[in-house]
């Protein structure tokens, strides 16, 4: 058997289906489309929530609460996750990505006390808590604020 032997097995692939090829193609004419109308011309139809000139549900009801779109949001790291690195090395936003703790959009890290550090490292971070410090700096870690 050779690269060029290669097929899919009988029935698996189906091929498009070819509209406006006549009428005893049975999708001839209005190409499957119907007749007459915004949603049968070509680059018709309406734009997503558009409820043909009724109010739409979006505007409809009532809107709640407060969206602050100031709002800081940190990634989390915990101490026990810090146990996964070397003994002295340095932990930064740089090494937290590259090991998968930290991932997406945020707009710093901050490391939290929940857990148990047993590896001396020196933290180079935007925020810690009073918890996190002293765990780290009883097992003989540094921390660095930036």
């Amino acid at each position: 058997m050779r690269l060029n032997d290669l097929a899919p097995e009988k029935g698996q692939r189906k091929s498009r289906k070819r509209v406006g090829r006549g009428v005893a193609s049975g999708s001839g004419k209005t190409a499957g489309k119907g007749s007459k109308g915004q949603n049968c011309r070509s680059g018709g139809g309406v734009r997503p929530g558009y409820e043909g000139g009724q109010m739409p549900i979006h505007r409809r009801l009532p809107k709640r609460g407060f969206k602050n779109h100031f709002k800081k949001t940190y990634a989390i790291v915990n101490v026990k996750d810090l146990n996964r690195f070397e003994s002295q090395a340095v932990v930064d936003e740089v090494a937290l990505i590259k090991s998968g703790l930290v991932k997406g959009d945020r707009d710093g890290i901050k490391v939290l006390g929940n857990g148990e550090v047993t590896v001396p490292v020196t933290v180079r971070i935007n925020h810690i808590s009073d918890s996190a410090r002293q765990k780290i700096e009883a097992v003989g870690g540094k921390i660095e604020v930036i």
